[in-house]
């Protein structure tokens, strides 16, 4: 196996980042491209038809960038139009979606939380795996509107986001949940200030290491993976102000650089 090809990576914004961070520290020879698509950030209050055609952009820009497989790091993304990147692009793809069921089948409770999107909580993929995982277990969900725009703004530990977190998670407080699902890749840039609020007991949980095996999982059946040994810089584009994605990508002082483009 020897494709020195790029893995293609894309988000509504800075977020998915943090699965950036996990597929680069599993595959750390594969070369990766990251979208930052800011300018269209969030996804999670656009329409069906809104989010498959951002998708499709994001994708169709990473194709051109000659991309070997695409992983759509948004859970938005990934319950809205997956499907339809799967039967459009002869490439594959790796979606991410809330880990629902370790936290489900780990309850001891049996009560979860899930912090997420409106449009991953009201995508018919979401409802499907809850409904397979979920039938003895009280189920917390809530919309963190307005959480992606904080950490977009590069507010994720404010005063101001400390205080929205604190209204948000009042009701699973209130069922004694033991478990939080982050449902959207922005969302484990939270979880210092969600330290900060939940009791010891709650465990956090996000599908980060999850999509970074399965992305080399499908890269090795796929007969995908880069076989040299020679490091390649990944490249970080968004078509906003680089500030904020600069600053997440460069929080260990790896001087990563980030590019300004249109798409």
């Amino acid at each position: 196996m020897n494709d020195p090809r790029p893995i293609g990576i894309f988000d509504s914004g800075v977020g998915g980042t943090s699965i950036w961070k996990e597929i680069h520290s599993l595959l750390p020879n594969e070369k990766t491209i990251y979208l930052s698509d800011s300018k269209n950030a969030p996804y999670g209050i656009k329409t069906q038809e809104e989010i498959i055609s951002l998708s499709v952009k994001n994708t169709e820009k990473l194709l051109s960038m000659d991309c070997k497989l695409v992983v759509v790091a948004c859970n938005t993304a990934t319950t809205n139009a997956i499907k339809v990147l799967r039967s459009t692009y002869p490439v594959p793809f790796i979606g991410i979606e809330p880990a629902i069921k370790p936290a489900a089948l780990k309850s001891a409770n049996k009560a979860i939380g899930i912090l997420a999107t409106r449009g991953t909580l009201s995508s018919q993929l979401f409802a499907e795996t809850s409904e397979l995982y979920t039938k003895d277990i009280n189920v917390i969900e809530v919309e963190g509107n307005g959480l992606v725009e904080l950490i977009e703004a590069g507010k994720k530990d404010s005063e101001e986001t400390q205080e929205f977190l604190k209204d948000l998670l009042k009701p699973m407080l209130a069922a004694k949940i033991d478990y939080l699902v982050l449902g959207c890749s922005h969302y484990p840039y939270l979880v210092p200030a969600l330290r900060k609020i939940l009791p010891e007991n709650v465990e956090i949980i996000d599908s980060g290491e999850a999509v970074a095996r399965q992305t080399k999982s499908i890269l090795f059946k796929s007969s995908l993976l880069n076989g040299t040994e020679t490091y390649k810089e990944p490249e970080f584009y968004t078509n906003t102000s680089p500030n904020v994605l600069r600053e997440i990508i460069n929080a260990n002082k790896n001087g990563y650089k980030v590019s300004t483009l249109e798409f």
